[in-house]
């Protein structure tokens, strides 16, 4: 049976063209329990097939080992995909639970080659800057990022987490095509600074956890009570406990819009989500929600051709604003922090 082609649009004024729905890959390879490598290798090739073409990594993801999950799935489709990683969280193997952030020139050179070689390839198409350091001036990083570009080692330039000042400190250093932030029905920081910067600058938005890591999908209501060991939600604040409670009930206008659609409660959050392009004047809003699974992948395609009316749109406004607990049990490294 032929699987329904998504659209495509351009990333950024002067970026690749791309799905406009991308995939994050994270969740192969940890933070959300064990996975099934057939299934998550045939999830990957159902992208190719439904143009899903921006596929998303990072060297943190599994130390990485997310990165050279991919190779073999990017050697195969190189010429059909938009491959993107990020570099910037150190881990260390001693301390699980060690994170630094690194933005200086001789890291990200560094880093840049350790992905190439997992993801054994000749160049990257979107270099993301995973995190900033405040105390790294951003002329040296984005500086170095731009010298991959003139080496060809990099093709495009990301920035993720950043501020709408810190968005256009960076562009007057090396035009930026995407910034990667967290932004959903419950998360929407970069609307504070963010966005405007991005639809004055001509830069693409790509938005991780547009599902709010499962939440808005219904699958789960307590992690704490739900999930296994090993899933990083149970550390998350707004799912576990009181909150939880108090933020499962907000998404009873979710279900009911998606009831009236005949869709799912993730594919009302996803159309959301890329709709926001038109409601801020943004060149490009491509979202990258990650599944191990292929029928969740094409539900979550599915979600391109679904449109939601100002009435709905209307309906879900509120529901942002009132959701308890942080994105994270330490928000510091995040734009929010820095807002």
């Amino acid at each position: 049976m032929s699987i329904e082609k998504i659209d495509r649009v351009r990333l950024g004024q002067d970026g690749p063209e791309v799905g406009v729905q991308g995939f994050g890959a994270m969740g192969i390879s940890e933070f959300y329990g064990d996975t099934d490598e057939g299934a998550a290798r045939d999830t990957l090739e159902a992208t190719v097939e439904a143009g899903v073409t921006l596929i998303d990594t990072a060297d943190i993801y599994g130390q990485g080992a997310n990165e050279t999950f991919l190779a073999p799935f990017v050697a195969a489709h190189r010429d059909e995909i938009t491959l993107a990683t990020k570099f910037s969280i150190e881990r260390r193997a001693d301390d699980p639970h060690y994170r630094g952030v690194r933005n200086d020139a001789p890291y990200i050179r560094q880093a840049v080659e350790a992905s190439l070689r997992r993801l054994n390839v000749d160049v990257i198409d979107l270099y993301y800057m995973h995190r900033r350091n405040p105390d790294v001036p951003l002329a040296e990083s984005v500086g170095a990022m731009g010298e991959l570009v003139a080496a060809g080692k990099v093709k495009y330039l990301g920035l993720s987490e950043v501020t709408g000042a810190e968005l256009r400190e960076a562009h007057a250093v090396h035009p930026i095509t995407a910034v990667q932030s967290e932004w959903s029905l419950f998360s929407r920081d970069v609307e504070l600074s963010l966005i405007g910067a991005a639809a004055e600058l001509g830069v693409g938005i790509v938005p991780y956890s547009p599902l709010g890591r499962g939440f808005l999908t219904g699958s789960f209501a307590d992690a704490s009570k739900e999930l296994g060991g090993g899933d990083f939600r149970q550390s998350q604040p707004r799912f576990t406990g009181d909150n939880a409670k108090a933020n499962a009930a907000l998404l009873e206008p979710v279900h009911k819009i998606a009831a009236a659609h005949g869709a799912t409660a993730a594919q009302v959050a996803l159309a959301w989500v890329q709709q926001r392009a038109e409601v801020h004047g943004l060149s490009a809003v491509v979202p990258i929600p990650g599944t191990r699974k292929r029928t969740r992948l094409l539900e979550n395609t599915g979600a391109t051709r679904l449109r939601l009316t100002s009435d709905e749109l209307a309906l879900l406004e509120p529901i942002a604003g009132e959701v308890k607990g942080d994105r994270y049990p330490d928000m510091s490294s995040t734009s929010a922090a820095r807002e």
